[in-house]
């Protein structure tokens, strides 16, 4: 099993080659072409694929097409529907591990982070290098790190969190990111905590992101329906934008109901990447054998 550096590597790759395929999708570019613009030869773009994501690449762009979005969310409110019945409030899946959501009382939300100590570390993922920050009742944010490198992402928590103490303590937030990016198989963990800061409107709206299941696409449209404000797509969207925690309350699941993927804080790639990869995983683990 490849370690999380080796997969942070190749996401490189992933992303230069997805990067390509948007600036050329009308011509509809050969293999060749999306290997070369990713700086490998075809057999190596092939190794590549086999090695991040367990499928050959040809196989893997299936999954970013808009036809097949289309497929997905012909099922999202049954979907959901099943979701909504099955699920406790503010729970969800991630791979096996069992997600539950926590908000920051009122009074804490007041008082912007103060009193609160927060263990920052950055670390390798499937997705890129990505910065996590957990306070002592879970993970409380995620960033990927992108251009501006990891004073943006720094800044961001900084944002939220104004008032807090934040230590930068990898050792402490390691084992959390090896939990939401598993390197092999493992026991059935205990659930991961998620110590969310937010209005009323937006938990409700991440609450429900987490009821989406891997491999699984829906609407702006469809959340809102879901939570009681069949017109507030524009407020959901405004709340999915805000997302604290991206991939662990997966917002990128949620794509416009024409198909296109839409914008993603972390690089609409990066959000075709991870579409992409869970597919891929839903489909491995329900073939036979």
């Amino acid at each position: 099993m490849p370690s999380l550096k080796q997969l942070c590597r190749d996401y490189e790759r992933v992303e230069a080659a997805i990067g390509f395929l948007e600036a050329n999708t009308l011509r509809q570019p050969s293999l060749a072409e999306i290997a070369a613009a990713a700086g490998l030869s075809e057999y190596h773009f092939q190794r590549l694929f086999s090695r991040w994501v367990g499928i050959s690449p040809k196989r893997f762009l299936q999954y970013l097409t808009k036809e097949h979005a289309k497929r997905i969310l012909a099922r999202a409110d049954t979907v959901l529907d099943s979701a909504f019945e099955a699920g406790l409030s503010g729970t969800g899946r991630l791979h096996d591990l069992l997600v539950t959501c926590e908000a920051m009382t009122p009074g804490e939300y007041r008082r912007r982070g103060a009193e609160v100590a927060i263990d920052v570390g950055f670390h390798a993922s499937p997705f890129g290098e990505c910065l996590l920050a957990a306070t002592a009742r879970g993970v409380c944010h995620l960033a990927f790190v992108q251009e501006g490198g990891r004073d943006l992402a720094a800044d961001a928590l900084k944002r939220q969190w104004p008032r807090a103490v934040v230590r930068l303590r990898p050792r402490r937030t390691a084992p959390l990111v090896n939990r939401i990016f598993p390197s092999g198989p493992a026991p059935r963990p205990a659930p991961l905590h998620l110590h969310v800061k937010g209005t009323n409107f937006q938990i409700q709206v991440w609450q429900a992101l987490l009821r989406i299941p891997m491999g699984e696409a829906v609407t702006y449209e469809d959340i809102a329906r879901h939570i009681g404000a069949p017109r507030g797509a524009r407020a959901v969207g405004n709340a999915v934008g805000r997302n604290p925690i991206p991939f662990l309350i997966p917002c990128h699941r949620v794509i416009r109901k024409t198909g296109v993927f839409g914008h993603y804080g972390g690089g609409p790639a990066r959000k075709k990447a991870m579409l992409g990869w869970e597919s891929a995983h839903v489909r491995a683990h329900a073939a036979p054998g």
